[in-house]
C-alpha cells in the first residue's frame, strides 16, 4: 500500500492516558509547544473552511463604501447645491441662461414630487415590509442558532462515546498490561528456579564425581 494513501495511526488515548500526570516534565514540554503553536497564525485555512466571499464584487459604488466604513472615513457631506434654485448671475440675463434655471427649478418641482411620492409610498408599506423583512431575519437567526446547538450537540455527543470508547479500551489495555507484567514475572521466576536447579544438579554431578573417586 501506498504511504500516501495509508491511514494515519495514532498511538493514544487522551481520555484515559494519565502520562501528563504521571510524569510532570512532559506536561511543562507539552503546556510550551501548545503555547508557541497558539500564537502562530496558519498559513492556509483547513479545507472545510469555506472560501472568503467578495461582497459587491459586480457593483463598484457599493463596494467603495464598504472600503470606506472599513477604514473608517468620514461619510461624505450631502451635496445642498443641487437643491438650491439659483438665478442668473449676469445682468442683464441672456434667454439661454433664464431656460437653464428654468430647467433647474423643474427638475427641483418633480424631484419633490417624487420624494413626497416615495413618503407617501412608505408611509401606506414600509412598516410593513419591515415587519416582514424582521420576521424573516428573526426565523434566519433562530434557524442557525437551532444549527449551532445541533452541531453542538454532535460534538459533545461525538466526545461522549470517543471518552466511552478510550476509556474502555484504556481499561482493557491496562488490564492485559497489568497480566503481561505478570506472566514476564513468572517466566523470570521460572528462569531463576532452573538456573537454581542447574546449579544444584551441578553440585550433586561433582558430588557423585568426588564419592565415585573415593
Amino acid at each position: 500500500m501506498d504511504s500516501q494513501s495509508a491511514p494515519e495511526l495514532f498511538d493514544a488515548l487522551p481520555y484515559y492516558d494519565n502520562d501528563l500526570e504521571l510524569h510532570p516534565i512532559l506536561k511543562q514540554k507539552v503546556e510550551r509547544e501548545l503555547a508557541q503553536e497558539t500564537g502562530k497564525v496558519p498559513d492556509t485555512l483547513h479545507p472545510r473552511v469555506p472560501p472568503l466571499i467578495e461582497l459587491f464584487a459586480k457593483n463598484p459604488l457599493l463596494r467603495a463604501e464598504l472600503d470606506r466604513v472599513e477604514s473608517r472615513e468620514p461619510f461624505p457631506s450631502l451635496d445642498s447645491i443641487r437643491y438650491q434654485l439659483p438665478a442668473p448671475t449676469s445682468i442683464p440675463a441672456s434667454d439661454e441662461e433664464w431656460r437653464k434655471a428654468l430647467d433647474n427649478a423643474h427638475a427641483q418641482l418633480e424631484h419633490q414630487k417624487i420624494r413626497h411620492t416615495n413618503l407617501a409610498l412608505l408611509q401606506q408599506y414600509g412598516s410593513n415590509a419591515w415587519r416582514i423583512h424582521n420576521y424573516r431575519l428573526e426565523a434566519s437567526a433562530k434557524q442557525l442558532e437551532k444549527s449551532l446547538e445541533d452541531l453542538r450537540n454532535l460534538t459533545t455527543e461525538v466526545n461522549r462515546e470517543r471518552k466511552n470508547f478510550q476509556t474502555r479500551i484504556g481499561t482493557q489495555l491496562t488490564s492485559l498490561e497489568t497480566r503481561w507484567t505478570e506472566l514476564i514475572s513468572s517466566v523470570l521466576q521460572i528462569e531463576m528456579a532452573n538456573v537454581a536447579l542447574e546449579l544444584e544438579i551441578d553440585r550433586l554431578n561433582r558430588k557423585e564425581v568426588e564419592l565415585a573417586a573415593l
